[in-house]
């Protein structure tokens, strides 16, 4: 069975129907392999079906969210993109200040940390939907090359 049948079962199972528009969303994120603006997804969309309007892009994109199917990712820069997790399941995200790419990174990873916080601070993360914000290598190495 593939990714999409089983995203289309786990939705049946919860009682939504599996309408044309949500089997073009999901391929198009499927398709996509890593974050895109909603827009982007509207866009791609498009070119598939005329007829698929932007809320149905948003909406779905929702459900899919609501279902854990779909992560969204806000930058900080006032902007949100969705990244289709499917099978795999959330994932922490790494979001550049400078650029804006985001880099996946397993929860486990950070779990030791999630666990320092809890222990220390009585505060539990939500590692379903943790972005760290930084600077990533690129942006880092552009840096040091502008101030030699």
């Amino acid at each position: 069975m593939s990714c999409e049948e089983i995203v289309f079962k786990r939705l049946r199972e919860r009682g939504f129907r599996i309408t044309p528009q949500r089997e073009i969303v999901l391929s198009v994120l499927h398709q996509l392999h890593g974050p895109a603006s909603a827009d982007h997804v509207y866009q791609r969309v498009q070119r598939i079906s005329e007829a698929i309007d932007k809320s149905t892009v948003y909406r779905t994109l929702d459900l899919l969210k609501d279902f854990d199917i779909v992560m969204t990712i806000e930058p900080g820069d006032a902007t949100r993109v969705y990244e289709f997790v499917g099978l795999e399941g959330p994932h922490i995200h790494l979001v550049c200040s400078q650029c804006g790419s985001v880099i996946g990174v397993d929860v486990a990873s950070v779990e030791p940390l999630a666990a320092f916080i809890q222990e220390q601070y009585a505060f539990e993360i939500d590692l379903d939907h943790l972005s760290l914000v930084g600077v990533c290598e690129d942006c880092r190495k552009h840096a040091r090359k502008a101030t030699e």
